[in-house]
């Protein structure tokens, strides 16, 4: 698969091949599925509470006297029956844990398969040069507009593109991410990925490329004894 690389003005300035193989070769939806449900589920705190009656503030006075009024009777207006009241079962002071396991191989299947689908929508944006000279959200608008972006759109950059980041985080549309942590659940939440070739490169040649057993054998970036 030949991708154009275009440069800060949108001009196709070459063409980057990608090997479908180590992609999937094609979309499998059920593993990429399982990833994004994966990356979701482990955004989640787990820390919502609720408050019984007990806390909810108000007076705890009678509302009135328990007989011959021809109302029901009544305490409080704290009981979950009244607008305002506790819950009935409240959620108590213990955090729940929603994470979801997934094997690391699969999870990188899955984002290197989830990055297949959008070069097949035509929906990745590789630039040869994606580094800016000064954190200008301008310029970063004009080139966003000259790559044709008129949707959310994820910026994927090396952790020292400093100027890129300071000059997209204040655009509603557009997210960062470190080009090194590219994921399914980032990929799949913006309609185009703009990287540049050189860390699209690394990201394709780098840990995520071990899908198999080196995986676990010899771990890319793993840290050596004694470091």
């Amino acid at each position: 698969m030949d991708v154009p690389v275009l440069n800060k003005q949108g001009v196709e300035v070459g063409k980057l091949a990608i090997d479908e193989g180590t992609l999937g070769t094609v979309v499998q939806p059920a593993l990429i599925k399982q990833a994004y449900v994966r990356y979701h589920a482990n955004t989640r705190q787990g820390s919502s509470r609720t408050k019984n009656r007990t806390a909810v503030e108000g007076s705890t006075k009678k509302m009135y006297k328990q007989k011959g009024t021809g109302n029901a009777r009544h305490g409080d207006r704290k009981v979950n029956l009244m607008k305002g009241g506790g819950h009935a079962h409240s959620k108590k002071r213990t955090r729940e844990d929603y994470r979801l396991e997934m094997p690391k191989k699969m999870r990188r299947k899955a984002n290197r398969n989830a990055l297949l689908a959008k070069l097949i929508d035509n929906e990745v944006k590789i630039i040869d040069d994606l580094s800016f000279s000064a954190p200008k959200t301008r310029e970063l608008l004009n080139f966003l507009e000259a790559i044709k972006i008129d949707a959310t759109a994820l910026l994927a950059v090396a952790p020292e593109a400093e100027n890129t980041r300071l000059a997209a985080r204040n655009l509603d549309k557009v997210s960062l991410c470190r080009s090194d942590q590219l994921n399914c659940f980032q990929m799949l939440n913006h309609r185009y990925l703009v990287i540049s070739k050189a860390d699209l490169q690394a990201w394709l040649a780098g840990p995520s490329s071990q899908t198999g057993k080196a995986a676990k054998v010899t771990p890319m970036g793993a840290k050596k004894e004694g470091e």
